[in-house]
């Protein structure tokens, strides 16, 4: 596959609206975590917590595309997926909620907005580098 041959330009927006479909709730935890924050400081917040998250994304998507040269990993994580599954179905079953405080300071919105982004965007990567890994095989069949 070129670098700028039709194939390539699918395969590229192809990564971009998986990455936008699961991008949604990134935003959500960005606004919710600026709630509560000094309305003077909130854009700044948004703006940073953005930065921040785009720095998560970015390092994470490395790592993620190096761990899945590793065989068998992909295996191990849905075994775990499934394991973290049933746990929370039986928390969910037996009453428990999350209760959680909502920051009213910049480093602390900070601090919630990257940690909320690592977490929730792990399956955005997994999905993004899983796509390229992809587009990958099908070059080489090619």
């Amino acid at each position: 596959m070129e670098l700028f041959s039709a194939e390539f330009f699918a395969a590229l927006a192809a990564i971009v609206v998986i990455d936008l479909v699961l991008a949604d709730d990134n935003a959500i935890v960005i606004a919710l975590a600026a709630r509560n924050v000094p309305a003077h400081l909130r854009k700044r917040v948004i703006v940073w917590g953005t930065v921040g998250a785009i720095v998560v994304r970015t390092a994470m998507t490395l790592v993620v595309v190096w761990l899945l040269r590793i065989p068998g990993l992909l295996a191990a994580g849905g075994v775990a997926l499934v394991w973290i599954a049933v746990k929370l179905l039986k928390e969910e079953q037996a009453g428990g909620g999350h209760d959680m405080n909502a920051a009213n300071s910049f480093w602390g919105a900070m601090k919630t907005i990257v940690i909320a982004d690592a977490v929730m965007g792990l399956d955005n990567v997994l999905a993004v580098a899983g796509a390229a890994l992809a587009l990958g095989i099908v070059a080489l069949l090619v």
